[in-house]
């Protein structure tokens, strides 16, 4: 499913050098100031490595995230929470595995 939505529409390539990344899939409420909170609760403690929306006119748009963060991150999690999107982790993804990580 994730490799239907998102991979197939990336470009680019892979990273010089491997990261340790964590990859989500969101659905983004169509509102205004959704980024806007989604930035101000995870883009500023972590680097978002991946960042990819896709909108098919509902009510929510539906995003693959990457954050460089490792598996032991006990606050990323608490982040996730307070942000408050339906989410799910998408690190051990095949498609992720195979086309998107280092």
């Amino acid at each position: 499913e994730m490799a239907k939505l998102h991979v197939r529409y990336m470009v680019g390539g892979r990273p010089s050098k491997p990261l340790q990344e964590r990859l989500y899939s969101f659905e983004f409420p169509e509102a205004p100031g959704a980024l806007l909170k989604f930035l101000q609760t995870l883009g500023t403690h972590w680097n978002i490595s991946l960042f990819h929306y896709r909108s098919h006119g509902t009510d929510f748009g539906r995003v693959l995230a990457a954050f460089e963060c490792s598996d032991r991150d006990a606050s990323f999690a608490a982040r996730l929470m307070e942000l408050g999107y339906e989410c799910h982790d998408e690190s051990a993804n095949p498609a992720f595995r195979f086309f998107l990580q280092g």
